[in-house]
């Protein structure tokens, strides 16, 4: 009888990439909270207050792959390092940003180091851990992400409105330190691999498979923040629930997200692209769902809190699905994808507001569907691909074990 190996257990570098993930996705939403106390303070509108968070997901966007391309001869842990580094000191300019444009600049500064930490981070943690966890791996680091709306946004947003919006900015910088601690302390010296040359790399972003990844990540993703930007409308005007408990809602949509982040990382190691195309169609049918379910308090609450779980079940596989597919330019590609999940929130936001001038509040949740969906479809033709050719799942040769 084959004696069944005994799971190993998740190293603890992984954690301080949770913590992390926990300081950036705080710094990243917890400004939503603050627009009034901000534009206040600042002497500027309410929109004006709120490119504080276009800035933010445009720097994300754009300086991701730029800052990858240009640190790609460095460690990782040095690279992860220096990040944090540059986070802190953005962050700290925020705290004492003395007029708009300071504080703008202070938010692109520390927007830079998003998408490279988040993409360099991905790879990290797939070299610490045996093939057959990378992706529990990968959603132990974006579980931060999920920990930060749960608990670091609503601290924050207290922080800010019981002793200002520049404590917490100092209260994030903090969160960098212990970060910084983190990233020092536990996160080995691996072996550098030496990178191939730019060229090389730059070739594979052009890769058919590559393209598809990112394009499931744009549109499967794209679709939850369809809906997702216009919630609170929808919870008060639609289901008739009172502005004093969307808070606590939104805390059920977070705890789904965490459990399904988990979730979906065990699942997509188990079947990498079947899970991933499952859990896509679980999500296109949540949304479409919710345009019925939303009319009753009990069913909208049980919605969203699937919701939340497929959300983000399908963040480890989208991840581990672009660096099977980017073999040779692992790093670029993963912060594309962190690019690529930032342009679909946008972008779904974006069409959201189209779709309420268009049709109405109630048809936010069907289009959102419909996004998702074509998300599904363009999954589909990119598993037949592997399917022809025959492809296996590539996985990151593990460095510590």
């Amino acid at each position: 009888m084959k004696e069944n190996k005994p799971e190993r257990k998740i190293p603890y570098a992984i954690l301080a990439l949770l913590i992390s993930a926990f300081s950036i996705g705080t710094t990243e939403f917890v400004i939503m909270g603050l627009l009034l106390e901000v534009a206040n303070d600042l002497n500027v509108s309410i929109s004006a207050a709120g490119l504080l968070i276009t800035g933010y997901a445009l720097g994300v966007a754009i300086g991701g792959p730029i800052i990858t391309t240009l640190t790609r001869q460095l460690p990782q842990k040095n690279l992860l390092f220096r990040l944090m580094l540059v986070f802190i000191a953005g962050n700290l300019l925020a705290a004492v940003a003395p007029n708009y444009s300071i504080l703008m600049a202070a938010r692109v500064i520390a927007s830079f180091t998003h998408g490279t930490f988040f993409g360099v981070g991905s790879v990290l943690a797939t070299r610490l851990v045996p093939p057959e966890q990378q992706s529990r791996a990968v959603a132990m680091m974006f579980a931060g992400l999920t920990l930060a709306n749960i608990l670091g946004v609503p601290l924050g947003t207290f922080i800010g409105h019981n002793w200002g919006w520049r404590t917490t900015f100092g209260f994030v910088s903090l969160l960098g330190g212990i970060s910084l601690a983190g990233i020092a302390l536990l996160i080995p010296k691996l072996e550098l691999t030496p990178p191939a040359k730019l060229q090389q790399e730059l070739q594979v972003l052009f890769d058919k498979q590559v393209i598809l990844a990112l394009l499931m990540t744009v549109l499967g993703f794209g679709g939850v923040f369809t809906a997702f930007t216009y919630i609170a409308p929808i919870l008060t005007d639609i289901t008739g629930f009172s502005k004093e408990t969307i808070t606590p809602i939104l805390l059920l949509f977070g705890l789904g997200m965490t459990i399904g982040n988990i979730a979906g990382g065990k699942l997509s190691d188990w079947k990498l692209m079947p899970s991933l195309i499952g859990i896509l169609i679980a999500l296109s049918a949540i949304l479409a769902a919710f345009t019925f379910t939303s009319q009753e308090k009990w069913t909208a609450l049980v919605t969203i809190f699937l919701w939340g779980f497929a959300a983000f079940a399908i963040v480890p596989a989208l991840q581990m699905r672009v660096l099977a597919m980017a073999k040779t330019a692992p790093s670029i590609a993963a912060s594309l994808n962190i690019s690529a999940f930032n342009l679909g929130n946008a972008g779904g936001a974006f069409l959201g507001g189209l779709v309420i001038d268009i049709y109405g509040l109630n048809a936010i949740p069907m289009a959102a569907a419909a996004v998702t969906a074509v998300g599904l479809i363009i999954t589909l033709i990119s598993w037949s691909f592997d399917r022809k050719t025959e492809e296996t799942a590539f996985k990151i040769p593990c460095s510590r074990c």
